[in-house]
């Protein structure tokens, strides 16, 4: 048998993979790029071998998630095996995603480090887990999303070349969020475009110690820090113009049981982090009221989590 045909022959007898990955919201206002936490909705896949690709899909953007051709974790999967030589193994997908797309909850890097993990498992690739983190963090052009995507919790991150370093925390358990999803999503290549090239240091010096408290906040479950840990001057009122619920929800923070509001990654949505879930029914009515005539948001109540990506058939070290 020839060599190819010995490496077809190994990468047929890697069997179904099942894969859980979290939304994650990024930035966190002060974090900006470099701090994100994992939220408790999901993007979830069974594949296996196939004579060809299909995707059965579910859930938010399914016929999006159904497409074969200009498909993000696809796109992964067979970029990655090409370039490491491995046979494309066609997919049967059955996928049920929880990740509204475009929207700032992490479905790129979701949609990533799946196609990473696929391509690790279909393509025996052996990769750590770390490699996998990397790969993402490669791809994503920043290290926050897919380091909380991958690892759960709260991180911060940071990245040199391919090297990432990631502290992380478990967020208090008895907080929860409630994610003010828009009705039109926004590309975060619009939402990064809107930027400027330089700051002034009095902007960048507010952002530096609001971040700084932002990670002691979540590691001491200190929900009095938020309201200023979350504030920011580098990224959130350049985005402003095009994310129109975030002027209507920032004043909210340090009242009724919202303890700090952000843009979720870089929005359009928000992310409102709420004291307890006793607290969820008055933050909930005060954003309701906030937002009285626009466009009728959704609120998605979820929790904080300390899970990251769960695979089943993957041995992710």
């Amino acid at each position: 048998m020839s060599e190819a045909l010995r490496e077809e022959a190994k990468v047929a007898k890697a069997g179904p993979v099942k894969l859980r990955l979290p939304a994650t919201s990024a930035n966190l206002g002060s974090g900006f790029d470099a701090a994100a936490v994992a939220l408790d909705f999901y993007l979830e896949i069974e594949a296996e071998a196939a004579e060809e690709f299909s995707i059965a899909a579910t859930g938010h953007d399914a016929e999006r998630c159904r497409r074969i051709e200009d498909n993000l974790i696809l796109e992964n999967y067979k970029g990655l095996l090409q370039r490491h030589g491995r046979p494309i193994v066609p997919l049967a997908m059955r996928m049920v995603n929880g990740i509204p797309l475009g929207m700032g909850c992490g479905s790129s890097a979701a949609g990533r480090l799946a196609g990473i993990a696929l391509a690790n498992h279909f393509g025996q690739l052996g990769w750590s887990s770390e490699q996998i983190l990397e790969e993402a963090c490669v791809l994503e052009g920043h290290p926050d999303n897919a380091a909380a995507c991958w690892l759960g919790g709260f991180v911060a991150a940071a990245s040199e070349g391919r090297k990432v370093y990631v502290a992380r925390v478990t967020p208090p358990t008895e907080w929860r969020a409630i994610v003010v999803l828009p009705a039109e999503p926004l590309a975060t290549s619009s939402a990064r475009a809107l930027l400027p090239e330089s700051y002034h240091r009095d902007d960048v010096v507010a952002n530096i110690q609001a971040a700084s408290l932002l990670g002691l906040a979540f590691a001491q479950g200190r929900g009095d820090l938020l309201r200023m840990a979350m504030s920011d001057r580098i990224h959130q009122p350049y985005r402003a113009a095009i994310c129109p619920l975030l002027p209507r929800l920032l004043p909210l923070a340090g009242s009724h049981g919202i303890l700090g509001t952000a843009l979720s990654g870089a929005g359009p949505a928000v992310l409102v982090i709420v004291e307890s879930e006793a607290s969820l029914g008055a933050a909930s009515k005060v954003i309701r009221t906030a937002v009285e005539g626009m466009a009728e948001p959704e609120l998605v109540v979820c929790g904080l989590v300390a899970d990251g990506a769960r695979i089943t058939g993957l041995d992710a070290h």
